[in-house]
């Protein structure tokens, strides 16, 4: 086996466009959400506090994407699950941005 070989995550993945090498990782490469005038504006409910990959099940029917929320809202979510906050105020990606975006 090469040692360049280059291995991809899953598309829903945040390290998706990053790859692991048989001798260890490359540097990750980000994943942006770009703005669409569609996305929405969310207070987050008491249900979903600190459950980004709850609302992410609920709004798109996977858990693995809790991760954009934090890659849309970089400002307002430093730490992608203890800012998931009950009343904070985020911006929700819609599944056609997502589609768009990460090629789901």
């Amino acid at each position: 086996m090469a040692a360049n070989r280059k291995v991809f995550y899953n598309t829903e993945s945040p390290y998706a466009d990053t790859g692991i090498y048989r001798l260890g990782l490359d540097v990750m490469t980000h994943r942006a959400i770009p703005r669409f005038q569609e996305d929405r504006l969310y207070t987050i409910e008491s249900h979903y506090n600190a459950r980004p990959d709850l609302l992410a099940f609920d709004l798109y029917g996977s858990a693995g994407l809790w991760w954009v929320f934090s890659a849309r809202n970089p400002s307002v979510l430093k730490d992608p699950t203890f800012d998931f906050a009950t009343n904070q105020q985020i911006y929700l990606p819609s599944k056609n941005t997502l589609v768009t975006a990460l090629g789901l």
